[in-house]
């Protein structure tokens, strides 16, 4: 049994064919999934890099926001009469700001008689019945935090202040 010359040499070429064709397939399956991962990749950064908030320097680029542990500041308690509701009503009430790290809560130290004044005002416009729930006091806290927040100086850059803890909290 002698096989025909003819047949044999069909069968090599279509078997090298075949064996291009798998190696091109293999190729483009490969690029694809590099340029896949290289897009995702692109798309949504690493998690460190999300995970960090971006700040502006004084040149305009970007910055990475630097880590400090947290600072308390305690800010001396406040009396002041409330908008009238019921007759005359005070409030007297302290509080606690988490900064973040020294340098701020110095800046915050340096700048406190702006720091009071912000509130002072903003406490004396508040009717007791506004401030006497606990969701009135989580409100109030939100304002205060946005008040201590504002810049010290024109065009200065907004306070680090991350939470305005409630030590004291007497309505009369």
């Amino acid at each position: 049994m002698k096989a025909d010359p003819k047949a044999e040499a069909a069968a090599a070429p279509a078997a090298g064919g075949k064996n291009k064709l798998f190696m091109m397939i293999g190729a483009v399956v490969l690029v694809l999934g590099l340029g896949g991962g290289a897009g995702w990749y692109f798309m949504h950064g690493s998690s460190a890099e999300a995970s960090e908030p971006a700040r502006k320097d004084h040149d305009g680029g970007k910055k990475k926001k630097e880590e400090h542990p947290p600072e308390y500041l305690a800010v001396e308690p406040f009396t002041v009469n409330l908008q009238p509701e019921n007759g005359d009503q005070y409030l007297q009430v302290a509080f606690t700001l988490q900064v973040n790290g020294a340098e701020q809560a110095d800046n915050i130290k340096k700048n406190m008689a702006k720091v009071r004044s912000r509130v002072l005002l903003l406490l004396s416009g508040k009717k007791a019945s506004e401030i006497n729930t606990v969701e009135g006091k989580q409100q109030l806290a939100g304002e205060i935090l946005a008040a201590v927040k504002l810049p010290f100086a024109e065009h200065g850059e907004e306070q680090e202040v991350s939470d305005v803890l409630f030590t004291s909290f007497i309505i009369q």
